[in-house]
């Protein structure tokens, strides 16, 4: 496999419903996953979300993000149409024994949540010097 296709991005399989309703609206945020030797990367969309309405749960092996968007007042201003919608987000993934609980990293930036999973030190690659006798 040449180095470009390694990384070029590959269709997965998307959750059946990308949307539930519960009193709301609940999305499930399209996530991108890269592997390192170091760790294991997520990448999350979810626009609107800033560090305060975003949550990231780890319970047993499974690793819960949620966010919510609040819809925001357009003062004196009527709406002629609209598409946009605002909701929950809400997306569960089952996390290896691998990854180290105690160095897991979420950060947000611009509607995109970037969790970094590291590996334990037992589950990094390790790459064993080859001698001669």
């Amino acid at each position: 496999m040449d180095s470009k296709s390694e990384y070029e991005k590959k269709p997965a399989q998307t959750p059946v419903e990308t949307e539930r309703m519960r009193n709301r609206r609940v999305y499930v945020p399209k996530v991108d996953i890269i592997e390192t030797g170091e760790a294991m990367v997520m990448f999350a969309d979810m626009p609107g979300v800033d560090e305060k309405s975003v949550e990231v749960i780890l319970e047993k092996n499974v690793l819960t993000i949620t966010g919510a968007v609040e819809p925001q007042a357009l003062p004196r201003r009527n709406i002629a149409y609209a598409e946009y919608d605002v909701g929950d987000y809400e997306r569960a993934f089952t996390v290896s024994d691998e990854i180290d609980r105690e160095r897991i990293e979420a950060v947000v930036k611009n509607g995109v949540l970037k969790i970094a999973l590291h590996k334990a030190p037992q589950a990094k690659v390790k790459k064993i010097a080859v001698r001669t006798e």
